[in-house]
């Protein structure tokens, strides 16, 4: 008896989900984007419509908790919301015509829909609630016809899409989520979990799991950075930066910056303000494009303003994916004020996990 009531209360505990780890932030931006939102599409169309119109649908409410309060979800991507509710909304009024007991029509609109929103890669959610909508929705959405695609459904959802693109931008969110073109394996990834492993891992689970590619190995890069954290020790940027740079400054002339370079053998150099604030960078190869120019250029006139940085504190291993992936050579280590402290190479980086790994314990 008690391992019944063992199994039994496993059971119940199954229908109460895991909490969502989000910020407080997000949740207020999530609920105040909805309300703005569902407000101004209401608004829009019924000045546009007007009364004898269905002119907003509950389903809407549904698409604003994804839009708003998930937006990285791929279920709420543009797409997904105008593809899925549009092709829902067909559906559902063929099947109103087409089909005389409307409790079969719903039904069926309903699976219909869900079967070329797949296909379409526009699986909305609530879309099943539109072609329901479009069945049962009464004389008024009758009367529309296949107009009801049109208006509410589709100027609905194109007005709620502009609300959510205006909001998540003001809010600083990113989207929509675009699905990046398949790349060629990283570095990174010809030794960790690559794309293809995620891709081959979802489709090996057989069901829909509502987080993007990219979103996820996103997370599974963080969650490798705190695990080799917790396992080995926090090894930092100030422990492994060299601190005596040479900087050059805006004002500087291109022949003095590159006979820098020369001399001392470096590939760039950072350009500072005259209070030590990082400005950008100067590379060699700048440098030797600008080289005969009369009058010589400004160093100002020809750095790279968005130079890669670090601050002292941040964990060694965020240069990995930095350095191993995307061709930085080294990270600039500036404080709060962003006045310049060092430099850490990719020599500085082999050299902190080769310490690492004569530390580990055997």
């Amino acid at each position: 008896m008690e391992n019944l009531h063992r199994q039994l209360r496993a059971w119940l505990r199954g229908f109460w989900p895991q909490p969502i780890v989000t910020s407080r932030r997000d949740r207020l931006a999530g609920s105040l984007g909805a309300a703005f939102g569902l407000i101004a599409t209401a608004w829009v169309c019924h000045r546009a419509l007007g009364e004898p119109n269905p002119w907003f649908i509950a389903p809407m409410g549904a698409s604003a908790v994804l839009l708003f309060a998930v937006p990285a979800s791929p279920l709420a991507q543009p797409w997904s919301l105008i593809g899925g509710n549009l092709c829902a909304a067909l559906v559902g009024v063929s099947c109103a015509r087409l089909i005389g007991d409307p409790v079969l029509a719903a039904g069926i609109a309903a699976a219909i829909a869900i079967a070329l929103m797949f296909p379409l890669r526009c699986l909305h959610p609530p879309s099943g609630a539109v072609a329901l909508t479009a069945v049962l929705g009464g004389p008024a959405v009758a009367r529309l016809g296949y107009g009801f695609a049109w208006h509410p459904v589709l100027l609905n959802s194109l007005l709620l899409l502009a609300a959510a693109l205006l909001f998540n931008r003001l809010a600083g969110r990113r989207y929509p989520h675009s699905q990046p073109a398949a790349p060629a394996p990283t570095p990174s990834e010809r030794v960790g979990v690559s794309r293809a492993d995620l891709h081959a891992a979802l489709a090996e689970r057989g069901e829909v799991v509502d987080i993007s590619e990219d979103d996820l190995e996103d997370i599974l890069q963080r969650a490798e950075e705190r695990s080799h954290q917790r396992r080995f020790g926090a090894l930092r940027c100030a422990d492994f930066m060299v601190s005596e740079v040479l900087s050059v400054s805006a004002a500087a002339s291109s022949d003095k910056a590159l006979a820098l370079l020369r001399d001392h053998r470096f590939d760039a150099l950072p350009v500072t303000s005259s209070d030590g604030r990082l400005l950008g960078e100067i590379s060699l190869r700048e440098l030797l494009a600008a080289a005969g120019m009369h009058p010589a250029p400004l160093v100002g006139q020809l750095m790279d303003t968005c130079p890669h940085t670090s601050r002292p504190d941040d964990p060694i291993e965020r240069l990995i994916h930095p350095f191993a992936d995307r061709g930085v050579a080294h990270s600039m280590v500036v404080d709060g004020e962003g006045r310049l402290l060092g430099l850490v190479a990719q020599g500085d980086l082999i050299a902190a996990l080769f310490r690492e790994q004569l530390e580990r314990p055997a």
